[in-house]
């Protein structure tokens, strides 16, 4: 038997950067893991500004994580086939970087035993029962842990969202994602592609480089209900036909199977909590809609709930979760209905090549279109006035 403050459901970056926080502001917390690390998780790697600026504050060295790649442009390709290349800033700290899941997962274990976390890895959770005073969670092997809080972040198929009876029967996600390693071979290959298809819209494919002239290709859909297994793997494998994406990878080779995976991206109609319980990262729906990206969302939901925890260990557990959910919502709902809005706008072929064409306009354009796509400042920004700040809009970038 374990006893502990805070029991962690899953070490991706949401529940690392919780456990983190927690370790370091001396709370006694215990990570638990199914697998074992270094492990893969399927994943397109690319990271914003805003999971930069939140790796930054946990104090990760990007030293530490051995394929990262920074990024200082992206390629841009309309349905109707206009290119558009947008520059962030140089010099100005880091905006955007790729690297393999394998590599930050890790790296984020790391950081968060070197700050006192007790992880615990091959542990897989079966129930959860809460009481009054606490929760008791059993493990695989009969072991068991004791915590007066519980922060899953155990993902999309959450064990501890099921095992409270809080899951979402027939849910499959809002967005469904393949992607596989491959060698490039092209020129063009060591940029950052994101290329908008006719039959993919509102969703893209992409290829973001990796050293070695590996690359991280796929694709990402908005699930509809009409979309079987067979009609996805068929678009996958037609994929790498298509001349102007060949033309920018060259010739490739295979280094990693393909993968495909569930994303959500439900924010607004997800619990947030539950007894003694805050749901973070994927296991709070919390990916931006438009894009399917979720590690700076991840970041920042898991740090949140350290933070509440941390505020109110001392109190009640309402006050632990009523200022979680606030935390959340505040920093997140707004930025989540903005982006599920431009998704809506980005299913027509139309109004993709449009925006395109605008955001092409001059250097100004460009450049603040890509610190707004890497999430330099806040989806809904413009419309938020209480964010409203001189530089709001010229922060440096990272600094890791």
């Amino acid at each position: 038997m374990i006893d502990t403050d805070v029991l962690v459901v899953g070490a991706g970056p949401a529940g690392t950067a919780a456990a983190t926080l927690l370790a370091r502001g001396g709370i006694d917390v215990t990570v638990i893991d199914k697998t074992t690390f270094p492990r893969d998780k399927t994943c397109g790697d690319g990271l914003t500004t805003l999971a930069l600026r939140l790796l930054q504050e946990l104090g990760l060295s990007s030293a530490a994580v051995e394929s990262w790649r920074d990024v200082g442009q992206v390629w841009m390709r309309s349905p109707s086939g206009r290119e558009v290349n947008l520059a962030l800033p140089a010099g100005q700290g880091r905006y955007a970087a790729v690297t393999k899941r394998v590599d930050l997962d890790s790296a984020l274990v790391d950081l968060a035993r070197s700050c006192g976390a007790n992880v615990i890895e091959d542990a897989t959770l079966r129930t959860l029962t809460p009481s009054e005073t606490s929760i008791t969670a059993t493990l695989a092997g009969d072991r068991s842990i004791t915590t007066r809080y519980v922060i899953a972040a155990d993902g999309m198929w959450s064990t501890t969202r099921k095992g409270l009876g809080l899951d979402m029967p027939g849910y499959r996600g809002d967005w469904h994602a393949a992607r596989q390693y491959r060698k490039a071979a092209g020129e063009r290959s060591r940029d950052l592609w994101v290329w908008f298809e006719d039959d993919l819209l509102p969703g893209y494919a992409w290829s973001f480089p990796l050293p070695n002239g590996e690359v991280n290709v796929g694709f990402g859909i908005v699930r509809r209900g009409s979309l079987s297994g067979k009609d996805f793997a068929a678009a996958w494998r037609e994929l790498f036909d298509r001349h102007h994406i060949r033309e920018v990878l060259g010739e490739t080779e295979d280094i990693s199977p393909y993968r495909a995976w569930p994303i959500p991206a439900r924010l607004p109609s997800v619990s947030l909590t539950g007894p003694r319980t805050l749901f973070v990262g994927d296991a709070a729906a919390a990916t931006d809609p438009m894009t399917g990206e979720g590690i700076g969302q991840a970041l920042e939901t898991g740090m949140l709930a350290a933070s509440a925890i941390t505020e109110h260990l001392s109190g009640s557990p309402d006050d632990v979760l009523g200022t979680y959910e606030r935390s959340a919502k505040r920093s997140l709902l707004a930025d989540h209905h903005m982006a599920s809005g431009l998704s809506r706008v980005l299913r027509s072929r139309v109004a993709t090549n449009m925006a395109l064409r605008t955001v092409s306009v001059n250097d100004w354009t460009r450049r603040n279109f890509a610190r707004w796509m890497f999430e330099d400042y806040p989806r809904a920004l413009i419309a938020t006035p209480r964010r409203w700040s001189r530089g709001a809009m010229s922060r440096p970038g990272a600094d890791i």
